[in-house]
């Protein structure tokens, strides 16, 4: 091989590295900037469709044939530069913001890329070339590895001076954690206790340590009673390590579930992990249908913690919002203290579990109970409105998980219509070796529920069409993206027709 032919070869492969780069750093950015997530959805894309296994198979080839031919090299080099097909360099939802952090990090995965082909290079430089093209993603999660414990600590200021505020405000701190149903209870918590209790919630899901302690910074004011915290979690210690500097007197547990569960490994782990928020709470609320739950409760009454039991549909817990057709109930101790119509789109157990932290706030079980029928569905969970076109809209976009999917199936079955239900979803995700049979479950409900079920992108495509088949009723139509499938719920659904956004990714998903 020429020295010329070598030279366009490098010179080639820094720019398909740089591409790649821009591709994986985004990836990296959308999720958290995890080490081993980029390479993780490496894997994902590069298997995701025959094209691009293809793809991969030859960068492969080429790699290993460069030790012996040289020019064998371009063919990583340029198959890196084009693909992943279908994940683009620019972003379709979520494009790349240069802050401090991602800047430190390409410093450093550019770094590690350096050192890894100058070593290779040694060798071979063509096949340094060939690697330095193929493992970006790679370096990337070993410069995020690399830079976790400095980030920790840059972070720690932000952390200090949250603990200062928290104890010049000195408001009561309700933790909020689970699986799923955080949000939502943190809201409706707000809701039922601000007309007495200057109140608080952390916005959004602003649930990690970085995300609170801007809560707190930017939003606690002055003269605030309580501070409502949602605390969420991707592995053991992240909520212990919240609680140390914002520790909750009231402490609410809503579910235990398989979300994230491919980064817990077990329920088990991940109900310990949860769990984490309890000690340093003199009340803890908790949701007894869940059977974990339920369990956690009895071990932190034994251990003398005044637990207070919330659920919907066991009617031996402390709060119990029972429902039926017409109406909610709620009791107290076994006491009915009110009532309200029933709230569509609206979780019962997540109203029982604001109820729950209310009571533990001292407030009158009935003005709470009152005030019920006034609480709202929150944006992007299972909201129902109408369309200008008249189609009836259920917007559940927002982190799907298998409870959660099932009740918005529920709530799709339930509506009034006379039309056609419709099913737009691209599947649930990190439900770790249950995702396949929970996709192919609910792939199978919302086809006995909808008319048309549209599966958007690839993640879950062949688990959901499994289920969809399998229910032998509905149409079924694959569309890459979820612009495509409001395209065609634009053109073909009307009055009296109905359709469901079951879960949203983004586009760093296939």
């Amino acid at each position: 091989m020429t020295t010329v032919l070598a030279t366009l070869v490098a010179i080639l492969g820094l720019g398909a590295a740089g591409l790649a780069g821009l591709r994986w750093l985004r990836v990296a950015q959308r999720e958290h900037y995890l080490p081993g997530s980029t390479s993780r959805f490496a894997l994902r894309w590069w298997t995701a469709t025959p094209v691009n296994v293809a793809g991969a198979a030859l960068a492969v080839v080429g790699t290993v044939a460069s030790v012996g031919v040289g020019l064998a090299a371009a063919a990583p080099v340029v198959i890196v530069a084009f693909g992943p097909i279908g994940l683009s360099v620019r972003g379709r939802t979520s494009q790349l913001a240069w802050t401090r952090r991602l800047r430190s990090l390409a410093g450093v995965a550019v770094l590690v890329e350096v050192i890894v082909v100058a070593l290779l290079s040694l060798l071979s430089p063509m096949l340094a070339v060939a690697i330095g093209v193929l493992i970006v993603p790679l370096a990337i999660d070993v410069a995020a590895g690399i830079l976790a414990p400095f980030e920790d600590r840059a972070g720690r200021r932000f952390v200090d001076q949250a603990t200062g505020r928290l104890a010049r405000v000195a408001p009561r701190i309700v933790g909020i954690t689970g699986s799923y149903g955080k949000t939502s209870v943190k809201n409706h918590l707000a809701s039922l206790i601000s007309g007495d209790l200057a109140t608080i919630p952390s916005p959004r899901s602003f649930n990690n340590r970085a995300g609170l302690a801007r809560a707190i910074n930017e939003h606690l004011a002055e003269g605030t009673d309580v501070f409502v915290a949602e605390m969420g979690t991707y592995g053991p210690g992240e909520i212990a390590d919240m609680c140390a500097w914002c520790p909750p007197s009231i402490a609410v547990m809503t579910a235990i579930g398989p979300v994230h569960l491919e980064r817990f490994g077990s329920l088990d782990v991940t109900l310990a992990a949860k769990a984490e928020i309890t000690p340093s709470a003199e009340v803890v609320v908790i949701n007894i249908d869940d059977e974990l739950l339920s369990g956690l409760a009895d071990r932190l009454a034994i251990a003398g913690k005044r637990v207070i039991r919330v659920a919907s549909v066991r009617r031996d817990a402390d709060v119990v919002v029972s429902t039926d057709e017409t109406a909610w109930a709620i009791e107290i101790d076994g006491t009915r203290v009110g009532a309200s119509p029933v709230l569509t789109g609206l979780q019962p157990t997540n109203v029982a579990c604001a109820i729950g932290a209310a009571i533990a706030l001292g407030l009158d079980p009935a003005e709470v109970a009152g005030r019920v029928s006034s609480l709202t569905t929150v944006e992007n969970r299972l909201g129902v409105a109408r369309a200008p076109s008249g189609v009836t809209v259920i917007d559940d976009t927002f982190n799907s998980n298998p409870a959660g999917a099932d009740a918005a199936l529920s709530v799709l079955s339930g509506l009034a219509v006379a039309g056609r239900r419709a099913v737009v979803t691209p599947g649930m995700v990190e439900l770790g070796p249950r995702q396949a049979q929970e996709n192919e479950q609910f792939g199978r409900r919302a086809a006995e529920v909808a008319d048309v079920v549209l599966v958007v992108g690839l993640t879950n495509r062949r688990s959901l069409l499994r289920g969809i088949d399998s229910a032998g009723r509905a149409k079924r139509i694959l569309v890459p993206t979820r612009e495509k499938a409001v395209a065609w719920v634009r053109a073909n659904l009307g009055v009296d027709d109905a359709v469901l956004y079951e879960n949203d990714l983004p586009d760093n998903y296939p």
